[in-house]
């Protein structure tokens, strides 16, 4: 299928480099076929590869016969390399293309690979193919430009991460992959040991343990770009085999780490977007909760969230009092103690229907609620939903709640963690029926989220655990009320706060992190209030106590879900269009049929006996 004697690899441009400039040159370009027009005694080819696109002309009347025989024969995805020379385009330029001012007229032709006919055309200006068909063939699916795009921005993302990173100071060193299993956290992926029978290996959820480790050992700066596993089912924003670019920074207090990482994120929209991130503001956790109803708001709209617990108790409406006397003795942030959350959605009385408001009450039972109630106010007053209860409160409710003509005001009352979880969800929820969410790249709306609590109730067991981890130091003006407090009491725990911090964009958490514990006597409680006994933490964590007693500096770090980034910068709410081999939301890779079936022989060679049989196959 050669038409000439010469090296058809050796390409001297790509296809997304010839400009007007070139014109008269000889040139070599090697690619896919994108599309192929017979117009007689002219065929027009665009030529693509990751670069993009260049238009070739084969002219019958000009050309070698042979040449024009091989240009007859192709068709879209072959692979060719062609020869010939740079004219401006005929008939005006492509102002779609940057190549759109040229065209190459083809001299000579070799066809390197033909293909079998594509399920699908690589290209992002038909209609998408289903996503299973997509991923089956992920070769083909990331042959699209907008894949090769994504592709290329997730490896300048890494590129500026170590460029900045490095010039802090920071050294990048890895860390295994085989891991102790530290059964504490999410789900683990476990591998059996040959060498040691009976003994397994757990793939690590995080470098947590052996970056502080890593402190410990005089480091002072770790950067990482690594992997992490979770056995948990995939998310739209999660995949059970994730990447965090991770970093630990010694002699540091949680000020000196974030103002780092907010360097860093300035640092990485300028160069990924040409965006200016101003300075990040904070808030507290609490305060994110209170207003928001969530520790990760989204602050690119408003709707704000009011406790008016004082309000309702003077409502003769038995749904507001009966969770009002739950917990009244309490403090006033416990999760058990009984609160009315309200919300104010401006214009809600026209855009928010009846269908629509009656669908929240059923959409609130998922998240634990009995419902939402639903006031509207007009000029005569309230009207709808719950208007008769709480009329004659009309004038302190509009005061609370700024509340206008035309109005929706939404109510949920339960305990202050069910109430608070339910309107947080609820407001988002709404922003999208209202229309209120900026499409991808209006906003870019940073915040620091802090003073996290250390403990949270698990509902289902009732046994304390960590927010953030358990290796998290209290705030530095919280370590001695921490040390002293009885573990017994449930209020003094519950109120203690750590010194963690999460950088959130547009809603979604980005960055975590926290100062760590240093002092071995405040990580043997943490571990206490977790319901491990001495000998328990020694067991799992025994490398990492021993360690503490050496001389273990102050130090704290943070991990940036490097997939989320990814995900904001190329304006895609599906992570897997920004890893180049995900897995489905069952963890199975379709291309490659992970996971499969092992041999006998493997498992004996493993020391694991099967008794499990595989259902039929449907």
């Amino acid at each position: 299928m050669s038409t000439t004697a010469a090296s058809p690899y050796r390409r001297t441009h790509t296809c997304g480099a010839l400009r007007p400039a070139d014109v008269g040159r000889s040139v070599l370009l090697c690619g896919w076929v994108n599309s192929y027009r017979d117009h007689g005694n002219l065929i027009f080819v665009d030529l693509r590869d990751r670069f993009g696109i260049t238009q070739l002309v084969f002219d019958r009347e000009d050309g070698a016969h042979e040449v024009q025989e091989l240009a007859d024969r192709l068709r879209n995805e072959d692979v060719i390399s062609v020869s010939g020379k740079v004219r401006i385009r005929v008939g005006g330029p492509n102002p779609k293309l940057a190549t759109g001012e040229v065209e190459v007229v083809v001299g000579a032709l070799h066809i390197l690979n033909k293909t079998v006919a594509p399920p699908f055309l690589p290209d992002d200006l038909s209609a998408l193919p289903n996503e299973e068909l997509r991923l089956t063939h992920r070769y083909l699916d990331l042959r699209r430009p907008r894949m090769q795009q994504i592709l290329g921005l997730r490896h300048r993302v890494t590129k500026i991460a170590r460029d900045y990173f490095d010039e802090n100071g920071f050294l990048e060193i890895e860390t295994p992959v085989l891991y102790k299993s530290t059964p504490e956290g999410a789900r683990e992926f476990l591998v059996p040991s040959r060498l040691q029978p009976g003994e397994w290996y757990a793939l690590p959820q995080s470098p947590q343990l052996f970056k502080q480790i890593l402190m410990i050992a005089g480091c002072d700066r770790y950067l990482q770009i690594c992997r992490c596993f979770r056995d948990e089912d995939p998310r739209a924003d999660r995949q059970a085999e994730f990447s965090q670019i991770d970093l630990e920074m010694s002699f540091v207090q949680r000020e000196d780490v974030m103002a780092m990482m907010e360097g860093f994120a300035r640092r990485l929209w300028k160069e990924a977007l040409g965006i200016e991130v101003p300075p990040i503001r904070r808030m507290s956790y609490r305060e994110a909760l209170e207003t928001y109803g969530i520790d990760r708001p989204d602050l690119r709209y408003g709707l704000p969230i009011a406790d008016i617990s004082e309000i309702a108790r003077k409502a003769d409406f038995k749904v507001f009092q009966d969770a009002l006397i739950k917990g009244a003795d309490r403090p006033r942030f416990s999760s058990k103690r009984g609160v009315v959350k309200a919300l104010r959605v401006p214009g809600g009385a026209e855009k928010l229907t009846r269908k629509i408001t009656d669908g929240y009450t059923e959409w609130a039972k998922t998240f634990g609620a009995g419902g939402v109630a639903v006031v509207k106010l007009t000029p005569a007053g309230f009207e709808t939903g719950i208007a008769k209860f709480i009329e004659p409160l009309r004038a302190e409710l509009t005061a609370a709640l700024s509340l206008q003509p035309g109005d929706t005001a939404l109510f949920v009352a339960d305990v202050y963690s069910v109430a608070t979880k339910t309107m947080g969800e609820l407001r988002q929820k709404v922003a999208r029926d209202m229309g209120l969410v900026p499409e991808w790249g209006k906003a870019w709306e940073f915040l620091w989220v802090i003073d996290f609590p250390m403990f949270e109730k698990n509902k289902d067991t009732g046994k304390w655990v960590a927010s953030h981890h358990p290796f998290t130091a209290p705030r530095h003006d919280q370590q001695a009320a921490f040390v002293a407090a009885p573990e017994s009491d449930e209020d003094v725990i519950e109120s203690m706060v750590s010194a963690g911090y999460d950088l959130v964009l547009n809603g979604s958490e980005i960055a975590g992190g926290s100062v760590r514990i240093h002092d071995p006597a405040v990580q043997s409680k943490v571990f206490s209030l977790l319901g491990l006994t001495p000998q328990q933490a020694q067991e799992k964590f025994s490398f990492l106590l021993d360690a503490l007693k050496f001389g273990a500096p102050p130090h704290g770090g943070i991990a940036f879900g490097l997939d989320r980034l990814i995900m904001h910068l190329a304006g895609t709410e599906n992570i897997r269009d920004v890893i180049a081999f995900p897995k489905t939301q069952t963890g199975a890779d379709l291309m490659t049929h992970a996971p499969g079936p092992v041999t006998s022989a493997q498992l004996r060679d493993l020391h694991v006996a099967s008794t499990w049989t595989p259902p039929a196959k449907k």
